[in-house]
């Protein structure tokens, strides 16, 4: 069956890092990351933008759903709130696809300190440690199959990313 992962979780987890592994272990596989989507300057967050950015995804992630040359999508994003999950669902046509949401899990001292390696590197601001941190406990909530991914190496991310249940 096709599968499309649907990863989320907080900034500075590693949904880029271990998508990107999964997506090697995969045949006929297209990676796409939320945040391409996100890429504008000025960064604006405003409904206007929140809407066109969630479209754009949405129109995207249905291309993709319909080209017969994929058989697996991994796409990584935020998704925080279970409204957006929602919106996702009612907007892709997901009919012959099993859909695996997945929520990145931590403990807050491993994103602490996954952020703080990435602040080092020059990759994120000091700022993204507080948002990060403020988002991780809004996971436990949504309706997705959580995967806690402390001390866990993408690569073992990706294994465990492969070897999911089916949701009911």
């Amino acid at each position: 069956m096709k599968t499309l992962y649907l990863i989320g979780g907080p900034m500075g987890i590693g949904k880029t890092t271990a998508g990107r592994a999964l997506q090697k272990k995969l045949e006929a596989c297209a990676f796409l990351d939320g945040d391409w989507c996100w890429d504008m300057s000025p960064f604006l967050v405003t409904p206007e933008t929140k809407a066109l950015v969630l479209d754009n995804i949405c129109h995207i992630l249905n291309n993709f759903l319909g080209c017969d040359v994929f058989h697996n999508i991994v796409f990584t994003w935020v998704m925080h709130q279970q409204e957006i999950l929602d919106h996702l669902y009612a907007s892709l046509d997901t009919s012959g696809w099993l859909v695996k949401p997945v929520s990145l899990i931590c403990r807050p001292e491993c994103l602490r300190k996954r952020l703080e390696t990435d602040i080092a590197a020059g990759v994120r601001p000091l700022s993204s440690i507080d948002k990060s941190l403020s988002y991780l406990p809004l996971y436990p909530a949504l309706d997705t199959i959580k995967l806690d991914v402390s001390g866990l190496s993408p690569e073992e991310t990706a294994l465990r990313l492969l070897s999911l249940p089916i949701p009911c």
